[in-house]
């Protein structure tokens, strides 16, 4: 039996083998690799049928009628067509996979070089500019300087709702994102695509946080990079709740106030920790726009987004509806335009001083000083009543306020310190008028004069120079203490003229004035500069007895955790006026209080002494005056120069001055002043014929009056008729004193200084 043909089975590429199937996709003989003539009668056969149509995924589908493979038939039919579909999902997903691959590659290359552009320093924290806590002599807080204007403070010293707060209006997704939360970046997309503005950030507080203490505020594609690389690293080194100490540390709040302390400080005058819910949500509302958004300069607007915060904290579930209304309901939050209060005077002047005493600030400190902040009130409250109260064209004034020590207690430098910090009292330098003449008496006291001597009040000139007394009156022969009690200015032109403006000028550098002095015998009357510190400092060693008293505010500078940097020293101070200097002077000073041109100054049941000052065109009135435990400069006028109506030093600044020394002394034990001179009394010269009781009292002298002069003063020409005698050790007008008459003194109380310290 012949063998049967075995027919040829070309090879599909899809479902079983069937003999019987039709397949749409056979392999023709351009499909061989070396075509043969049984080849080409196949090919040209195939050519005269209809061709097929392809799609991009195939062939199409046999029309009806026709069997397909996948129909139950034989050939690959449908089953090629899924394996063809298959594969170029398969396909896809690896050009997908590649492509994401590279894509990573790319994108991983593009942070690796934004991230070297980053400097060095940007993969390290750096440190919070230092912060400058001023406290009173108490410890009361007076002020925070430096460029945060707050000290660093820990999550747990910061009110809970602030924290919820900065969440809710600016990272609700805080503790649940990795540095960058893709779901609030579509958010705010998504938001701001329907408002059709933007309305709405997808920075979280990490980034904004890497912003403020890494980068510059560019608004640039690699600057967001940056930003984005520098969070993920923060949130990798830090838990959460550091970073967000970090951020209420170092984000600005508007006002010069860096850190949520500063604020809490800056626009309610509180610590971080005692601010309430409606405080919290106005502080988290400054930080979309800090500036424009203060309450010191729109508290409406401020108020407005404060409410947009209570809301977001009601929605996050923070508070509930009862605290939202409530929070809700508060006014506006109004503050200052600037620091407000004259302790802020002291601070400024302690910031000058700092770095002198510690060098550069490099970590948070605390300077402790000798400021006694109820004093401080009085003083400022004191200056803003006098000014304001004023009819007479007074626009400023200043006081201060020093101990025996030199410890300064009180300093206001201006009528309000928000509207102007020029410091009035430190910085302003005008002429003292008669308040100089303290230092010229003194003098002459050193060189043998005494409180009783009689000089002759009339017309004098000295050289082109012809002063008058400021009513134009002559009252003719007055003794010393009767020409300083009542400010005779040709008087003290005598006596500078005895014992030379040099010797004045020695006088008053040794007392504290350290301004230039002019050389001239006019600075008799305060014709040269000085500031209100420095004259106010001069009188302070009547008043403690004669010892120096170097004036400062600060007394210690501390770390914040209590190591001591500087500490002021407590060397007792030198003698510089000696006791006898002292006595007369208290006792001549004092007249003025009590029945001179400063009567307007006198304190009930305290010893107080002092003198007024006027300059000639009423450009400036001074009052400075002391007690055994105090020592006070007022100062008032105006910053442009102009004249007030007769303001003397008599009037406005000895009220002001009383006003200030009656607070400051309420409940203290009165106490003398040092020396205990009496004028007139057992220390005054004694007379020859007794017709006195044996004593001189200068308050009952007349021209035929028996009177002497020790050696080395001037006594006034013709006085009684008599020219002065050739004796050198006496001047002698009618008749001498007898020989060997000594003056006797009594016993002097002692002063401030020496009760401190025992001498």
């Amino acid at each position: 039996m012949a063998a049967r043909r075995q027919e040829r089975i070309e090879p599909s590429f899809g479902g079983k083998l069937d003999a019987t199937g039709d397949d749409d996709f056979r392999v023709t003989a351009d499909d061989r690799a070396v075509p043969s003539a049984a080849n080409d009668r196949a090919r040209k056969t195939a050519n005269a049928e209809p061709k097929q149509r392809r799609s991009f995924f195939g062939p199409r589908k046999a029309k009806a009628g026709r069997r397909s493979a996948g129909s139950g038939g034989g050939g690959d039919g449908g089953g090629g067509s899924r394996r063809r579909k298959r594969g170029f999902i398969g396909h896809l997903f690896r050009t997908g996979f590649t492509l994401a691959i590279w894509g990573a590659l790319g994108i991983a290359v593009l942070l690796g070089y934004f991230a070297v552009q980053l400097p060095s320093e940007a993969w390290e924290i750096p440190d919070r500019p230092p912060n400058v806590k001023i406290v009173a002599v108490d410890g009361r807080m007076m002020a925070n300087r430096g460029l945060t204007g707050g000290r660093e403070v820990s999550l747990d010293e910061v009110s809970p709702f602030i924290p919820q707060a900065v969440m809710a209006i600016e990272d609700r997704r805080f503790y649940d994102h990795f540095g960058v939360d893709p779901i609030g970046i579509a958010r705010a997309a998504f938001e701001n695509y329907q408002a059709g503005a933007t309305v709405q950030g997808g920075s979280t507080l990490t980034q904004q946080l890497a912003k403020n203490i890494f980068l510059s505020p560019e608004q640039s594609l690699q600057r967001k990079i940056q930003e984005a690389i520098l969070s993920l690293w923060l949130e990798q080194k830090f838990t959460k709740n550091q970073i967000m100490e970090m951020y209420l540390n170092r984000v600005y709040f508007g006002s010069g106030s860096t850190g949520v302390e500063a604020a809490s400080r800056r626009y309610f005058n509180k610590s971080a920790a005692d601010v309430d819910l409606h405080e919290a949500a106005l502080l988290a509302g400054l930080l979309k726009a800090p500036s424009r958004l203060s309450p010191a300069r729109d508290p409406e607007a401020a108020k407005q987004r404060a409410d947009i915060v209570l809301a977001a904290m009601r929605e996050e579930g923070f508070i509930d509806e009862a605290e939202f209304k409530a929070a809700k309901a508060e006014e506006p939050t109004k503050a200052k335009s600037f620091w407000t209060g004259a302790e802020n005077y002291a601070a400024d002047v302690v910031m000058e001083d700092l770095k002198d005493l510690i060098g550069d600030v490099k970590e948070d400190v605390i300077v402790e000083t000798t400021i006694d902040l109820d004093l401080e009130k009085e003083a400022e409250k004191v200056i803003k009543a006098t000014v304001y109260g004023a009819k007479q064209n007074v626009s400023q004034g200043a006081l201060v306020a020093i101990d025996g020590t030199g410890a300064i207690r009180a300093l206001v430098g201006g009528v309000d310190y928000s509207k102007s910090q020029y410091n009035r009292a430190f910085q302003a330098r005008r002429q003292p008028g008669s308040a100089f003449k303290p230092f010229v008496y003194q003098t002459a006291m050193e060189q043998g004069w005494r409180p009783e001597t009689v000089l002759n009040d009339a017309p004098v000139q000295i050289g082109n120079w012809t002063p008058q007394n400021y009513d134009n009156r002559y009252r003719g022969p007055v003794t010393i203490a009767v020409a300083l009690q009542n400010s005779l200015n040709t008087i003290a032109a005598q006596l500078i003229d005895a014992v030379g403006p040099a010797s004045v000028i020695e006088t008053a550098n040794r007392m504290g004035i350290k301004s230039q002095i002019g050389d001239n015998a006019a600075i008799a009357l305060g014709t040269s500069e000085v500031s209100l510190l420095e004259l106010t400092d001069a009188f302070t060693p009547y008043s403690n007895g004669g010892y120096e008293a170097k004036p400062h505010l600060v007394n210690r500078v501390t770390s914040e955790t209590g190591k001591v940097l500087w500490e002021r020293g407590a060397e007792v101070p030198p003698v510089i006026v000696d006791p006898d200097t002292v006595a007369m002077m208290n006792a001549m000073l004092a007249r003025v209080v009590s029945a001179g041109t400063g009567r307007r100054a006198v304190l009930d049941g305290w010893e107080a002494a002092g003198k007024t000052g006027t300059t000639n065109d009423y450009k400036d009135a001074w009052f400075i005056g002391y007690t055994a435990n105090l020592t006070t400069g007022v100062w008032l006028g105006n910053d442009n120069g102009a004249r007030m109506q007769k303001v003397t030093g008599g009037s406005l600044p000895a009220e002001a001055w009383h006003a200030f020394m009656t607070a400051a002394h309420e409940g203290l034990p009165p106490t003398p002043l040092p020396g205990g001179y009496e004028i007139g009394g057992p220390q005054a010269p004694q007379i020859a014929d007794g017709s006195d009781g044996g004593f001189y009292d200068p308050e009952m002298a007349g021209a035929s009056d028996q009177y002497y002069a020790p050696a080395g003063q001037i006594p006034p020409e013709n006085v009684g008729g008599e020219q002065r005698a050739a004796d050198g050790a006496a001047r002698v007008f009618n008749t001498p004193p007898p020989p060997g008459v000594t003056v006797e003194r009594r016993v002097r109380n002692p002063s401030l200084l020496e009760s401190i310290f025992g001498m």
